[in-house]
């Protein structure tokens, strides 16, 4: 299967980001493809609803969207991995959310997982992040949520190496198999 990991923190090797890399690490030790997109380092602009794309199915922006677009729609398995900006996702993964207008219904049988960070240690913290996520999965067809491995409770760069959603991460993307494959 071919695994993308949407990372869409800010810091470089946060604790976003080493969650994305332990689920595809785990996911490549389990023989699938992997490839990582991390957001921040994309030039991604907002959505302006000009609807440009109404005819077309190609924004009317040239930017990195195309690759990212283009990237979901040959994925098995997405991976969305945001940190938690007061109680919702950050700015880079809402902005890559709605720049998949042109194309979403090209985004289709899916598996999706979600990578969740936030300062606060509960788990209903990511409450606001998840529902938005499962709004974007409610858009596109057959799309089908399979699993949430948080890190809540990491702050500070670093502080998901010492916490159990590291070794979630990994097992989690170890155990792909491909068999419960959205039809």
């Amino acid at each position: 299967m071919k695994v993308l990991a949407i990372n869409a923190s800010p810091r470089e090797g946060g604790n976003s980001d080493v969650l994305c890399s332990q689920f595809l690490k785990g996911a490549s030790d389990a023989g699938h493809s992997v490839k990582k997109i991390n957001l921040a380092k994309m030039d991604i602009s907002p959505c302006t609803a000009c609807y440009g794309c109404r005819n077309t199915n190609r924004c009317v922006k040239r930017d990195d969207m195309e690759l990212v677009l283009q990237e979901l729609i040959n994925a098995d398995v997405v991976v969305l991995a945001t940190p938690v900006y007061f109680y919702s996702m950050d700015a880079q993964m809402k902005i890559m959310i709605d720049r998949c207008l042109p194309r979403y219904q090209e985004i289709k049988n899916k598996e999706f997982y979600y990578i969740i960070t936030a300062a606060d240690p509960e788990h209903t913290a990511a409450d606001e992040t998840i529902a938005g996520l499962r709004g974007y999965l409610r858009c596109l067809p057959r799309a089908k949520e399979k699993g949430i491995v948080y890190g809540t409770g990491t702050w500070d760069k670093g502080d998901v190496y010492k916490h159990p959603s590291y070794k979630k991460a990994y097992e989690t993307g170890n155990a792909l198999t491909g068999k419960n494959k959205c039809i």
